[in-house]
């Protein structure tokens, strides 16, 4: 890499003027707060049309004079142009998988009786769109095999369409659900359960409040109109609830989600007529998952007295709490995964944010450790139904591989791997450290980087982070990281409290009015790398995206001296809105909401990124702002009113732009020639403002 002798400026940027209205403020409480690009909430206004289109201009025309940005997106795609395997999946005679053989848009399924032979293409989503912004999210065969439902969104929208094909013919029926919405489909006979809300206002599809989430079944063959109101609670119109539906169709479980940190539970005999629901659980104070029926005894995941959770067993017809038996008690490790593998089960353990696998006999008994070769992240394909056990695993150097693991003399075999043109994965290292925090709390911390590396106080540094939600940050591969890594970048990747890493404590240890130590910990982060010698603030870039981004623009609010460079990707930016679009409500477990108390909104406003900019000439880092229009999940209209806030502060000299891309979404399902679009402009816009020319010459 080489040093650039200047970069641009945000003094040479004119900015597009946002549509402002001053008049508008709410008060919360004795709390008033003004809000003069309300308008910028209306997504399909003209006026944000035109600064939509505007601030794109801008950025645009910044990126574009960027001279080492076309090599950028070169080298990106050879590195994203590798052979990626997924973990195949038996169900009846078939094995099915996905596969990419390299620069496809969407990874393809394949389904084969041979794993040795030559597979047959099942459903290849590039066929259901010109640009492949049309993503296969979810797949469910039949009890009996003879159907295959699948779902689909359009350009990265959470709103999901099914449909049905003959598994055998692979001929498309008739059937087409709509406005469906965090959901797949649970079989029972010749139908389904599938969760959707009413088709919403025209023109209002990706930012209205989402609620009345109800479950359906559809019955193959008749039109949607037709489907039967399987479940509805009207007393809580912003709930979620889902359907489970064992392989024996005994039973219809409804989980339902959206107020507390949990799920409540509820089960109905399916095969009784006139069974009545039965309430297992009627609270969201913890987790519940049931596994699997299997003669007649529930398995069931939860955190219920085990904040690492556990696994327990109760009789499907004496559900309730007071007739679970622990089956596996919880361990030092947080419980992620249980596999039903033959007559055994594998389990799944995060232990310091990365995973550990041992398997169980059914009856609770640890009978042996999967050795994995790697620390880093797995994901088990199993079934009760056969003894086949595949998994998969990655890390930050090491992409994607896949494994068989011989239960009987508990021994893995490498099924498929991966190799990338012109990266040597033994040429990088990665450490974990643990750091202290802000209030002496260690936080564990992933950092990997080039073999050799001198702690010089110059290396540049992509600190990234997200913290909230019981989310856990584990290893991970990622095609474009390899290009910071090859040019001597250090990638740092923070487990901070808020997430998953250590169990419910850490979580709620990052939720609420314990919001800011979530930032203090990626300070704490940063801090921790200058301090160690491995670099200075005029070489460090930090990246979130959701709730990270929230995080991204809460931390440079609170330590602009800190960071050169900060990428808020699809941001919670307005603490004090944000639970009115979408599925915001849902964010409250974890936030709170202005509504909620004086205090609540008092503490959220202390933070919230928008309210909070400076404007008195402190120099800001140089910022890229990222959304795009069919974002449902976090709204556009965060990232708008945060860049305009931004661009019309006195933040110093350092650019402020957004990126809003079109048919794109919160990010699931985008396709890989957006994705290295967005990079191949994340990673210009990162490498010219630290001042950094990449080699990209690999």
């Amino acid at each position: 890499m080489a040093i650039l002798a200047s970069c641009a400026t945000s003094s040479e940027i004119k900015y597009p003027q946002a549509p402002t209205d001053d008049s508008v403020s709410d008060t919360y409480f004795d709390l008033t707060v003004a809000d003069r690009y309300r308008p910028l909430e209306n997504d399909t206004s003209a006026e944000t049309k035109t600064w939509v289109e505007a601030e794109n201009k801008v950025t645009n025309e910044y990126l574009a004079k960027i001279p080492f940005r076309e090599n950028i997106r070169k080298r990106l795609n050879t590195l994203y142009d590798y052979p990626k395997h997924g973990v195949p999946s038996k169900k009846g005679e078939w094995y099915y998988f996905f596969e990419n053989d390299g620069l496809k848009n969407q990874s393809v399924l394949y389904r084969t009786k041979d794993l040795n032979g030559t597979p047959e293409v099942f459903l290849d989503p590039n066929s259901l769109s010109d640009d492949g912004t049309v993503a296969l999210t979810g797949i469910s065969v039949s009890n009996d095999g003879k159907y295959t439902a699948y779902t689909i969104s359009r350009s990265g929208s959470d709103w999901t369409e099914i449909y049905v094909m003959d598994t055998e013919t692979k001929e498309l029926l008739s059937d087409h659900i709509e406005w469906a919405k965090f959901t797949g489909a649970d079989w029972k006979g010749d139908g389904f359960y599938y969760s959707a809300y009413d088709k919403p206002t025209d023109g209002k599809e990706f930012s209205n409040a989402n609620e009345n989430h109800r479950i359906y079944y559809h019955k193959l063959g008749t039109p949607q109109s037709e489907d039967v109101l399987a479940f509805e609670d009207a007393e809580y119109p912003l709930h979620f609830h889902s359907a489970y539906v064992p392989d024996s169709e005994s039973a219809l479980f409804v989980m339902g989600a959206g107020e507390g940190m949990g799920n409540s539970l509820m089960v109905k005999d399916l095969r009784k007529p006139d069974a009545k629901w039965v309430t297992i659980e009627p609270s969201q104070d913890y987790e519940i998952s049931v596994l699997d029926v299997i003669d007649g005894t529930m398995y069931l995941y939860t955190n219920y007295g085990a904040p690492r959770y556990r696994l327990m067993t109760a009789p499907l017809n004496k559900p309730q709490k007071e007739n679970w038996k622990e089956l596996i008690p919880e361990d030092k490790g947080v419980l992620t995964g249980v596999n039903f593998a033959g007559d055994k089960l594998i389990l799944t353990y995060e232990v310091d944010a990365y995973n550990q696998m041992y398997v169980y006999s059914r009856d609770g008994k640890r009978l042996a450790q999967i050795e994995l070769p790697v620390i880093g992240s797995a994901s088990v394909s199993a079934s009760k139904k056969h003894d086949e056990v595949f998994y998969s695993l990655n890390s930050f150097t090491y992409p994607t591989s896949i494994y068989k693991y011989n239960l009987a003399d508990n021994k893995s075999d490498l099924f498929k791997s991966t190799e990338i043109e012109g990266f040597n994965p033994d040429d990088y290292v990665t450490e974990q450290v643990f750091y202290t925090s802000s209030d002496s709390t260690k936080v564990p911390m992933f950092i990997t980087y080039k073999k050799g590396l001198e702690r010089n106080g110059k290396n540049p540094v992509y600190l990234y982070g997200y913290g909230g939600f019981n989310v856990s940050l584990n290893p991970g591969f990622s095609a474009p990281r390899l290009l910071w890594l090859e040019n001597g970048g250090i990638y740092a990747q923070a487990n901070l409290r808020g997430g998953g890493e250590y169990g419910e404590p850490w979580h709620l240890a990052g939720t609420k009015t314990n919001k800011l130590n979530v930032f203090n910990d990626f300070i704490s982060a940063a801090e921790y790398m200058i301090g160690e010698g491995w670099t200075s603030p005029e070489y460090i870039t930090i990246e979130g995206g959701s709730n990270g981004g929230l995080l991204v623009g809460a931390t440079v609010n609170m330590r602009p001296d800190l960071f050169k460079v900060a990428i808020p990707r699809v941001g919670v930016m307005d603490m004090m809105r944000y639970h009115l679009f979408t599925i915001g409500w849902n964010w409250a477990s974890d936030y709170g909401t202005s509504a909620d108390s004086k205090e609540m909104a008092e503490y959220l406003h202390g933070y919230s990124p928008i309210h909070n900019i400076k404007n008195d000439g402190t120099p800001y880092p140089a910022i890229l702002v990222t959304t795009a229009d069919h974002d449902d999940r976090v709204v556009p209209a965060h990232s708008f009113k945060y860049a305009a806030t931004l661009q019309a502060s006195d933040t110093g000299d350092a650019p402020k732009l957004i990126r809003i891309d079109s048919k794109a979404g919160h990010g699931a399902g985008k396709p890989i020639s957006k994705v290295i679009d967005e990079y191949t402009d994340i990673y210009s816009f990162i490498f010219y403002n630290l001042g950094i020319t990449p080699d990209t010459n690999k």
